[in-house]
């Protein structure tokens, strides 16, 4: 852990990028702040402690993924003391399942945790950190793997999950100006050696491909960002015309109709109805083998029976129904 002074109270000045985020920001209140102890969730914490008095709270998540992470809980403590910030620590397990990237399993441990912890002291949204660098990281990791719509659309900057609205107020702030602001005012804050590990792709790619994308494009950031609202936008628009079409074919599908759609249709209607109604995202094969499937059920003893995401998709009298394999 680097930290590069002791923990002061909010400083007067009011050059804090991340305050100037949160000045348009229309916040439920009392809120609570992600606080990891990092450069990023430090300057925003100043910034809402400030903005808001007596209405935020922080929240550290425990990993206990690192050997440093009791040093990391204390310096959050630290941090939250000199700002007189209510605390939360809270413990997860955060191990990976077989076939899981650690980060997913980190993630989608800490955001659970995060909304309860949040919704037991009556917190109504959690603040997150992330800022412009990572939106672009985002979007740059989802091009390598090939995502459509939803993935190039990068972090939205209000989602809910588990019943808990989060807020990510500083994604047209980029990280230098964060950094830069902390150590103006000589403000600790935690040196995660994860960032720094190329082991990680985000790693890799925040310290090889931003720095050679900020020389051939120095404005990347906005127009990223304008990119990714796009493809938002756009798949705001798929969402809704899959759900006119799931109401009109039946919910399961009913095959004769699904069939009148043309295939692309049918692809955006089988993408809503499985993540909607099943929480299951398959693969780009796994669904144009689908669509072959339908294209060739012609005959009322054709069957289908598709693996997808932990599950299948079977014809039974007509329409398609999604199995999991808890259900055989």
């Amino acid at each position: 852990m680097a930290a590069s002074a002791t923990p002061r109270p909010t400083p007067a000045s009011s050059d804090n990028p991340a305050a100037r985020a949160l000045a348009a920001l229309d916040a439920p209140l009392p809120a609570a702040v992600a606080f990891s102890g990092g450069a990023d969730s430090s300057a925003l914490l100043y910034a809402a402690a400030r903005r808001w008095p007596g209405q935020v709270q922080a929240i550290h998540v425990h990993h206990g993924l690192q050997a440093p992470a009791d040093a990391f809980e204390r310096q959050c403590r630290a941090t939250c003391g000199a700002l007189s910030v209510p605390l939360q620590v809270i413990a997860v397990d955060a191990r990976h399942r077989p076939g899981e990237s650690p980060e997913d399993a980190a993630r989608k441990a800490r955001y659970a945790a995060l909304a309860q912890a949040a919704a037991g002291r009556g917190l109504r949204s959690v603040l997150l950190a992330q800022h412009a660098d990572d939106q672009v990281e985002t979007m740059l990791l989802a091009l390598s793997r090939g995502a459509g719509l939803p993935g190039l659309a990068a972090m939205p900057a209000r989602f809910e999950r588990h019943g808990m609205l989060f807020l990510r107020p500083l994604l047209a702030v980029p990280g230098a100006a964060l950094r830069t602001w902390l150590a103006r005012e000589q403000i600790a804050c935690i040196e995660d050696p994860m960032n720094a590990d190329p082991a990680y792709t985000r790693s890799r790619i925040r310290h090889t491909v931003l720095p050679a994308l900020a020389q051939a494009f120095p404005r990347f950031r906005e127009t990223f960002a304008r990119s990714a609202a796009h493809a938002a936008q756009a798949q705001e628009l798929l969402a809704e015309v899959a759900a006119a079409d799931l109401a009109a074919v039946g919910d399961p599908p009913a095959v004769a109709a699904l069939r009148r759609l043309s295939r692309g249709r049918q692809a955006n209607l089988l993408r809503h109805w499985l993540r909607s109604a099943h929480g299951a995202v398959g693969s780009a094969a796994q669904l144009n083998e689908l669509l072959d499937q339908l294209a060739a059920c012609t005959t009322r003893g054709h069957g289908i029976r598709i693996k997808v995401a932990a599950g299948r998709v079977e014809l039974c009298n007509g329409n398609l129904r999604y199995v999991t394999s808890t259900a055989d």
